[in-house]
């Protein structure tokens, strides 16, 4: 069983257990040749065990919550649970107070019965998209791992766990890209909705303003079936496909094609588009030249700096030497930030988040590679300069979404023994429900 719904079909024809799907990834956690030490900060083994056990026997009474009821995922380590201290990937945080409450979106999978294995390993408080962490390790990416590839991040134990069997799904946060990196880089489906339709209180933030928290998971279905848990919908259910016929698929010029994408994603992204074209889709490509703007507007620091800073100032003046140096470094981008750069960067997003709408109403999704490049190996990026070239290019593509406040998702397009490529479909500001029904044309149209 590899997805949710086939767990799901498992348990309701008693072909399986929610103790044994649950001990099975535990075992794949604890596994000593496997990357479950790097993966989870925290293992919830005993909690785990137990949760699985009364939704088996909730299950046997008929009284099981939900048809997930059992499934065992993970949340990563800025998610709020009762009684626990949100770390967020970090050593700065160790001995402060334990949060007073579990995050809605936990709160609301645990109702459904979803079995919570453990807190996933993350880049330090979530600012990088490589998936490097100095303190707890970097969990590596399941494609030639003996070379010690990037997971890419900031969710980087959360592609980890999903590609590696450990539950079947895991919780993210996107603000740059956070689900969709490590999901090309780990080869799995990632999610980021459109911010406002999930809520995020209870996740310790990054940046307020484009903070989005999404699953990662092994299909477009499951990642569907979690996010409508996570925005409260009573009724989750995987989301019926498009026909492939006629999709208008937006293929926007420049950027996002051209600049340093390696050789790997040129050939698997080219090969894509002639699939999805022979299965019926449009792929029209079109200028949208405000993507050459975000830079720009973004170059004292964004956003992730200026929010970053507010939220972080008082914790570095008392233990700025427990932070990554180049994490902390990122973050104090935001100290010289004034006022009125702020303000004027929100007058910019809007301002261009208004002139792109009109360009992309006509399209099904706006797509594009996920990621430029193919997992880095971890002995890149150790020089500073190199780290933040990287960084910088696995989050070009991804962020437009996030700046745009749209609603977007990664889907593998490699082939089996490939290097992983994540192929990227962008919908509109709360065009969720229908991008998600793109997605899985899609993702059907690649697996044909």
């Amino acid at each position: 069983m590899k997805t949710i719904a086939e767990a799901a079909a498992a348990l309701a024809a008693g072909r399986t257990t929610a103790a044994a799907l649950t001990d099975a990834a535990l075992a794949r956690i604890a596994a000593p040749e496997g990357e479950g030490a790097r993966t989870f900060i925290t293992v919830h083994a005993d909690s785990a065990r137990a949760s699985a056990a009364a939704m088996d026997a909730l299950r046997a009474a008929g009284r099981a919550p939900s048809a997930y009821a059992g499934i065992p995922i993970s949340i990563k380590d800025l998610y709020d649970e009762a009684g626990m201290t949100t770390r967020s990937g970090s050593v700065a945080l160790k001995g402060a107070p334990a949060a007073k409450a579990t995050a809605p979106t936990v709160q609301r999978l645990i109702r459904a019965g979803f079995v919570i294995l453990g807190r996933t390993n993350m880049v330090e408080f979530a600012f990088s998209g490589l998936g490097v962490n100095p303190h707890y390790g970097t969990p590596k990416s399941p494609w030639d791992r003996g070379a010690g590839r990037l997971p890419g991040g900031s969710s980087s134990g959360a592609g980890v766990a999903v590609a590696d069997g450990m539950g079947f799904a895991a919780l993210g946060t996107d603000t740059g890209g956070s689900c969709r990196i490590p999901a090309a880089l780990c080869g799995v489906v990632g999610w980021k909705p459109t911010a406002k339709r999930v809520p995020i209180r209870g996740i310790l933030p990054l940046a307020t303003s484009l903070d989005s928290a999404g699953p990662l998971a092994r299909s477009v279905g499951d990642c569907a079936v979690v996010d409508a848990i996570m925005a409260g919908a009573e009724d989750a259910v995987p989301p019926r496909a498009l026909p492939m016929k006629g999709l208008r698929l937006g293929l926007p010029r420049g950027t996002f094609l051209t600049d340093s994408m390696d050789g790997t994603v040129a050939a698997v992204f080219g090969r894509t588009l002639t699939r999805l074209s022979a299965a019926g889709a449009q792929v029209i490509e079109f200028d949208l030249p405000e993507l050459e703007q975000i830079a720009a507007v973004n170059g004292a620091g964004g956003f992730a700096a200026s929010e970053a800073w507010a939220w972080h100032h008082s914790l570095i003046a008392e233990k700025a030497e427990a932070y990554d140096p180049r994490i902390l470094k990122r973050i104090r981008r935001g100290e010289r930030m004034s006022a009125a750069d702020y303000v004027e960067l929100v007058e910019a997003r809007a301002r261009i988040i208004a002139a792109i709408a009109p360009r992309t109403a006509c399209f099904d999704a706006v797509i594009g590679p996920t990621c430029p490049i193919v997992p880095p190996r971890l002995a890149e990026v150790e020089a500073e300069p190199e780290y933040n070239r990287i960084n910088m290019l696995l989050l070009r593509n991804t962020a437009v979404g996030n700046f745009l406040d749209r609603c977007s998702i990664s889907i593998p397009c490699h082939a089996e023994g490939e290097a992983p490529v994540g192929l990227m479909l962008t919908g509109e500001h709360m065009g969720d429900a229908r991008l998600f029904q793109v997605a899985t044309a899609v993702e059907a149209a690649l697996a044909a």
